[in-house]
């Protein structure tokens, strides 16, 4: 079965920089829709990036344009999420996730109800 595992969260001054990994298992990494997602207390989840894998084609939300960037290394079956210039409101649970399957392109919709496979997390703390 799918396995995603998260690490690499932390708490750190705003400014701060965190890089989290996503190591995954029982899929083909190489061929996958995949995406980090966040939640904050009392919000709903949302996508925070996407990436299909093959070509590497990415997609964020405004918010972290210029301060996140994903990345991936086939040969270890790991996502990454360099995040820089961190800021109090990026403070939540970080979660990775892949896709089932996709019609109509990876990217178009990286809402987090069409992801099947999610990871436990990791716990990102930003203070002012």
């Amino acid at each position: 079965q799918v396995q995603l595992v998260e690490s690499g969260g932390g708490s750190v001054q705003a400014g701060g920089s965190l890089r989290l990994s996503c190591a995954a298992s029982g899929l083909i990494f190489s061929r996958g829709c995949m995406g980090w997602f966040r939640q904050a207390p009392g919000k709903e989840r949302e996508a925070v990036v996407g990436i299909y894998i093959a070509s590497g084609s990415t997609a964020y939300i405004d918010s972290v344009k210029g301060r996140f960037t994903i990345s991936q290394d086939n040969a270890k079956s790991t996502l990454y999420l360099q995040m820089n210039s961190l800021k109090p409101e990026d403070t939540a649970m970080y979660y990775c996730a892949a896709k089932n399957a996709w019609a109509g392109g990876c990217l178009s919709d990286i809402s987090p109800r069409r992801f099947a496979h999610w990871g436990q997390g990791t716990q990102v703390t930003v203070s002012s």
